[in-house]
């Protein structure tokens, strides 16, 4: 049963890159710990782009970021040391903690052009877990659980789904899902989570005799459910167990807003390392809004 419909907003990021942003949503702010859910692209990028389209260094806290891609190449560099670019069918997870820093360059369209499509999304940090040491994982295309079934090829991308486990490391139960649908093609959506969304990449999906297209997530309820594809589909699952609540300001998730706070004055501050590898230039803290007074939402 679907008990919302979030439409993904459209915003630039800056000299042209455009994100659906879909999560947080006013009416809907996480889905089980995922609390940030942004489409990327499709972008055809020529060669000799501006550096204005890279994301230059910036920091987190309290959340574990991950990055997954269609068609592309995005290189990561950050504060612990990793430089590992990401390619389709592959996972960067990196896990903020008590802090990190780290910079997406769009290495690769540069020097020969690229088509960049995927999907960044934050999970935030149980309780306890919020101020964990930083660490950084790459997961090649060979380690992601794949199945094919019934005009379905999925890729489990993090935590335990469809008797699978994804090898990313994660601090709450949770699953994350990428499935390729062929017109007519049917899957199940794993249960036994409180809170659960399918969010249609590309193409059209039927659930409860209704059509949903590309730029949707649809939030369900605990009730089993399947998904049918109408025409060719790439398809987003995502669930997991409320970590509660969570207050976001710029880059930075905690369940504090002092803390909050006190990582906007670090990073405004000059305290959180830059990456050795890209440390020219960093992302200012915006001026507006002002990170949240304790006390108030």
């Amino acid at each position: 049963m679907i008990e919302m419909v979030i439409e993904q907003r459209r915003r630039d990021l800056g000299g042209g890159f455009e994100v659906g942003r879909v999560l947080p949503f006013a009416k809907r702010r996480m889905i089980g710990p995922f609390v940030f859910f942004d489409h990327m692209g499709p972008l055809d990028l020529p060669p000799g782009i501006d550096r204005s389209l890279d994301v230059r260094p910036h920091p987190h806290i309290g959340l574990s970021t991950v990055s997954y891609l269609f068609s592309g190449e995005i290189m990561h560099r950050d504060s612990l040391g990793y430089e590992q670019p990401i390619r389709p069918q592959e996972v960067n997870w990196m896990t903020a903690g008590s802090g990190i820093t780290h910079s997406e360059r769009l290495e690769r369209a540069r020097a020969h052009g690229d088509r960049v499509h995927g999907i960044q999304a934050w999970v935030a940090l149980p309780n306890g877990q919020e101020e964990i040491t930083p660490s950084f994982s790459h997961h090649p295309a060979s380690d992601l659980p794949r199945w094919e079934e019934a005009g379905v090829v999925g890729h489990l991308i993090a935590g335990g789904a469809y008797g699978l486990t994804a090898g990313a490391k994660t601090l709450s139960p949770l699953f994350y899902a990428h499935l390729d649908m062929a017109p007519g093609a049917t899957a199940e959506i794993p249960g036994g989570h409180r809170e659960r969304a399918l969010y249609v990449a590309t193409g059209a999906v039927e659930m409860d005799g209704m059509r949903y297209e590309a730029g949707k997530m649809l939030v369900l309820s605990m009730v089993a459910s399947r998904v049918r594809a109408t025409e060719q589909a790439t398809v987003m699952l995502l669930g997991g167990e409320p970590v509660g609540e969570r207050f976001i300001y710029w880059n930075f998730v905690s369940s504090s807003k002092d803390r909050l706070a006190q990582a906007a004055a670090d990073w405004k501050a000059g305290r959180m390392k830059l990456p050795e590898a890209d440390d020219a230039e960093f992302i200012a803290l915006p001026d507006e809004p002002a990170p949240p007074a304790p006390g108030m939402s």
